[in-house]
């Protein structure tokens, strides 16, 4: 995750995310770098749009834990998946990015 927030971290403060700019995010937050999760991440968000991420991110966080809150109507609810409307280059971008977190 530390990899994660550093690239973030770089993202919000309108500098470009590179290798260089994520290992020193993490050597200055005294962290151990290694070399082949930064360039994991790297490739990994190449094409992606951080902003597309973090808005799908914090609407799907708050509707995924609607059928807990809901109580007894939940399986009902996750009877009738709703059909996907994305197409498969925003899939692909996202398994990408999704891979960084296992």
């Amino acid at each position: 995750m530390q990899y994660i927030y550093a690239a973030l971290l770089i993202y919000k403060s309108g500098k470009e995310i590179t290798e260089d700019s994520v290992k020193a995010v993490l050597t200055a937050a005294g962290a151990e770098v290694d070399d082949a999760r930064v360039k994991a991440l790297i490739s990994a968000l190449d094409g992606v749009d951080i902003e597309e991420a973090i808005a799908k991110a914090a609407f799907a966080a708050p509707a995924a834990a609607a059928p807990a809150a809901a109580g007894g109507d939940a399986p009902a609810a996750a009877a009738e998946p709703e059909p996907e409307e994305e197409d498969h280059s925003e899939e692909e971008g996202m398994a990408g990015l999704g891979a960084l977190f296992g």
